[in-house]
């Protein structure tokens, strides 16, 4: 039966890893967990620190700015539109 690890208890090990103060194989075994496991997850961990470190406020209101500027251009057409029929349909004085 495979013992499931909780995120912490693996994040617990990764750091343990990072600081180079004992070995991949006495982790593995004070943690009953494979090398070969820690070492996979030292990889997703290396792999998605990056993220974390990313500016998520430009990349959202470049975003929020490209939505509000679609929003404006339908808008414009709407208006566009609306006025035409009231011409066509003689609604202006």
């Amino acid at each position: 039966m495979r013992k499931k690890h909780t995120p912490v208890q693996k994040v617990a090990i990764v750091l343990e890893t990072l600081k180079g103060e004992k070995t991949i194989n006495e982790i593995a075994s004070e943690y009953s967990v494979h090398p070969t496991q820690i070492h996979e997850w030292s990889k997703r961990a290396a792999e998605g620190l990056p993220s974390l470190f990313t500016d998520g406020r430009t990349q959202h209101g470049k975003s929020q700015d490209r939505l509000i500027g679609e929003l404006y251009r339908v808008i414009g057409e709407r208006e566009t539109e609306l006025s035409w029929l009231k011409k066509k349909l003689h609604l202006n004085p």
